[in-house]
């Protein structure tokens, strides 16, 4: 589908189609010393809290849309997805409020944390040993159980619904100059520029990737979607294995630039999330500090950022183990 198939006044409609079910997420100027003397004072540096979003990340959005188009009788067949995390937990919320349900594929290395959200939100958790046979299995669910497949990252659903964030960003933040959105599969950033560049153009939007999981900055080199060979970042969340058309075209048209961080920066910026923001985030949700406090920093100098902070589902030792690596990073 193309871009101009999403229209603003199809993203108010969705907007008020999933009210019922998320909320929207607050905005707060950050205002802390530290950033003030990392990126200068005249920087003026927004937060845009969806990690305080239902289900712990902004990937509720998309999946209560996928599942509020679905008819009667294929919400009684039930839905499945594939995911490590956030996704899996978004899908599984979703099914719980509308009454269908979930059979998610995880990974038998993924967080066990997140496996047990999904469990006590009412989904069967099917483990998989590796990500290949992860989606074998999601795709045999698919076509033997009768089950929707509700893609992460991909189609217009799930892409409106993240595009619900962009509008309420705009609505908040009318003259922000710059937004920086954590890429996965590219789903978040692609909804969010479609959005904000409707509403005002001259807004910029920049992506991150980690460097362990680069899928999309391999894309926009290659011009098309492209795969990449195994994901190495402590941010799982962000570790999409390929790209996918729709969003990717999303991207490569309305966004400004897509960086890189490493574990260390994503380490860094969650120590300094939780020190002047008192903030317990993943990982991904740390990727756009990152990117204001590295290759963004130059850039960006001067304008009025919001940077998306996009979940918090970890386990607490995990969390703990990244802040002290941060801390230590920072004393060294």
């Amino acid at each position: 589908m193309s871009e101009d198939e999403i229209t603003l006044a199809d993203i108010e409609a969705t907007r008020a189609i999933i009210a019922p079910w998320v909320i929207e997420t607050p905005v707060v100027l950050w205002g802390g010393r530290e950033m003030a003397e990392r990126v200068g004072a005249d920087t003026e540096v927004w937060l845009k809290l969806e990690l305080m979003q239902v289900a712990g990340s902004f990937k509720s959005r998309g999946s209560l849309n996928n599942l509020l188009g679905l008819d009667a009788a294929a919400r009684e067949k039930g839905v499945t997805a594939i995911s490590a995390g956030n996704h899996a937990i978004a899908v599984a919320f979703a099914a719980r409020e509308l009454n269908a349900k979930a059979k998610v594929v995880m990974p038998a290395s993924a967080n066990p944390f997140r496996i047990a959200r999904c469990r006590e939100m009412g989904a069967e958790v099917v483990l998989a040993d590796d990500i290949a046979s992860a989606f074998d299995e999601v795709k045999r669910i698919e076509a033997e159980e009768g089950k929707t497949f509700v893609h992460p990252f991909e189609g217009r659903a799930t892409i409106l619904g993240t595009a619900t964030v962009g509008l309420e960003l705009m609505r908040q933040l009318p003259d922000l100059e710059a937004i920086v959105v954590p890429i996965g599969g590219g789903g978040l950033i692609s909804g969010i520029a479609r959005a904000v560049k409707l509403i005002n153009p001259d807004c910029l939007v920049y992506g991150v990737e980690p460097e362990g999981a680069p899928t999309i900055t391999k894309s926009l080199s290659a011009g098309e979607p492209q795969a990449i060979d195994a994901v190495r970042t402590i941010a799982d969340s962000l570790g999409a294995p390929h790209a996918a058309p729709m969003s990717f075209g999303l991207i490569r048209d309305h966004v400004e630039e897509v960086v890189l961080v490493d574990d260390d920066a994503l380490c860094a910026a969650l120590a300094l999330l939780f020190a002047e923001r008192k903030l317990a985030a993943e990982p991904a949700s740390a990727a756009s500090t990152a990117a204001l406090l590295g290759p963004l920093k130059h850039k960006l100098a001067g304008r009025r950022v919001a940077l998306v902070v996009s979940g918090a589902n970890i386990d607490l030792k995990g969390y703990a183990e990244h802040v002290s690596a941060g801390l230590a990073g920072s004393a060294a």
